[in-house]
């Protein structure tokens, strides 16, 4: 993904604690689940490793995808919030520009490319086109910050697991120091998120994408937890 210098980033903690998942070594099946150890933190490294293969990991990817663009373009529409419009607008060029890159990347393939939305995200569009004013900004910064915890957790399950200890460690400590978050490709590109790795070529392709868009998943989540501080605090 292209960089995006990201104004409206602000500080948020990002957690340093890794899952205990293993990796499974590069091939494109999950590791069987434990019933005794409680599921990861989304967000926090694997927790998205419950994808069978990748037509399900890049299926599921495309639509938290369109849905977000989508709900994106709703709130350029809705909102008289310059900052969130700012926001919306951010995601809507970047997972845009990020779908085009997956879609490429997996072209090779007959794989099951969504056309359109389905009922979980439909609904999720659907009541927000009932939202005006401050509900609509609420329930629209709600839906993104849960979708990009989402999406952050299963782009983690795509990646090597030290490189993204490194990189949460790196933003984390830049964050402190600048209040404010780092570019996700110029500030970091000296402590990048690398790929797992694979022998299968097309899961290789998936998992550079994944890692390129990686730190900018990231950097929108931020952005959205902080706008939607405020508008929780004032009990919208």
């Amino acid at each position: 993904m292209k960089p995006t210098a990201m104004f409206w980033a602000a500080p948020v903690a990002i957690t340093l604690i890794l899952s205990g998942c293993s990796k499974n070594g590069g091939t494109n099946l999950a590791p069987p689940e434990r019933s005794e150890v409680p599921p990861a933190r989304v967000g926090a490294g694997g927790a998205g490793a419950n994808l069978t293969n990748d037509d399900a990991f890049v299926r599921d990817v495309a639509l938290k995808n369109i849905a977000e663009i989508q709900l994106s373009q709703m709130a350029l529409d809705k909102t008289s919030n310059p900052d969130i419009k700012s926001f919306a607008q951010h995601v809507v060029d970047d997972q845009r520009d990020a779908g085009e890159k997956l879609k490429s990347a997996v072209s090779a393939e007959a794989f099951d490319w969504p056309v359109e939305l389905d009922n979980r995200h439909r609904e999720t569009i659907d009541e927000l086109a009932q939202e005006q004013g401050a509900a609509f900004d609420r329930d629209y910064l709600k839906a993104m910050v849960e979708s990009h915890q989402d999406l952050a957790a299963k782009l983690e399950s795509r990646l090597d697991v030290q490189s993204l200890e490194d990189w949460k460690t790196a933003a984390a400590a830049r964050t402190r120091s600048s209040r404010a978050m780092p570019d996700p490709h110029a500030v970091l590109s000296d402590v990048a998120v690398r790929p797992d790795t694979s022998s299968n070529a097309i899961t290789r392709k998936i998992n550079e994408w994944a890692a390129h868009t990686y730190p900018v998943v990231q950097q929108h989540l931020d952005a959205a937890r902080r706008l939607e501080s405020p508008t929780t605090g004032r009990g919208l």
